[in-house]
């Protein structure tokens, strides 16, 4: 897996779904794949562009929309012990629809809503976590509400940064969680995990 710092144009960093878009052009020879990276914006200012962390399967190529600052391979299984950890995430949980209108299948559809108390998110936290890491401590902070616009559709998202301690109890479950992420808006920059040796 490679891990990388990226400057994504001030033009292309507006909208997420267009931020998303940009970061798809570092992988251009791929392009009916699903995908397969992970990324979280760190900074950034009005007509500078954003930083943004960058976690994939597949070494990146030059692109007219991002500049690739630094870019390093990593391995994911890492030894057991405590670690630091930032997360970008979007607690949710999933309701069925109060107006009980029906999916394709017939069938109630559910909701997602987010998770707005602290000791729901935390619970959700470690629930994702499972049985591959022990969640330590971490504080949350409540960013404000993401908009976006996706072609005819326009939504948004609760997302929370969590920033903590974790104790790993499962190499290759964790290195699983690293790989796939934690929870759902991946495509919104959330749900990547930075573990940090303390």
């Amino acid at each position: 897996m490679f891990l990388s710092k990226v400057l994504v144009n001030w033009r292309w960093a507006k909208d997420p779904y267009q931020l998303h878009r940009a970061l798809w052009q570092l992988f251009p020879d791929r392009p009916q794949d699903q995908r397969d990276f992970l990324f979280r914006v760190e900074s950034g200012e009005a007509r500078q562009g954003l930083n943004v962390l960058l976690q994939s399967s597949h070494s990146l190529q030059p692109a007219k929309a991002v500049t690739v600052l630094a870019t390093k391979s990593f391995n994911p299984v890492l030894p057991y012990g405590r670690y630091r950890f930032r997360l970008r995430a979007n607690p949710i949980k999933c309701i069925k629809d109060e107006q009980g209108r029906l999916n394709a299948r017939g069938e109630i559809k559910n909701c997602r809503v987010p998770l707005l108390g602290d000791e729901e998110c935390m619970k959700w936290l470690v629930r994702k976590l499972g049985h591959a890491a022990q969640l330590e401590s971490a504080q949350m902070v409540k960013e404000p509400v993401m908009v976006f616009n996706k072609k005819e559709t326009s939504g948004k998202i609760q997302t929370i940064c969590f920033d903590g301690i974790l104790i790993i109890r499962d190499a290759e479950a964790f290195a699983s969680l690293l790989h796939s992420g934690i929870g759902p808006a991946k495509s919104m920059g959330c749900g990547l995990l930075t573990p940090g040796r303390i």
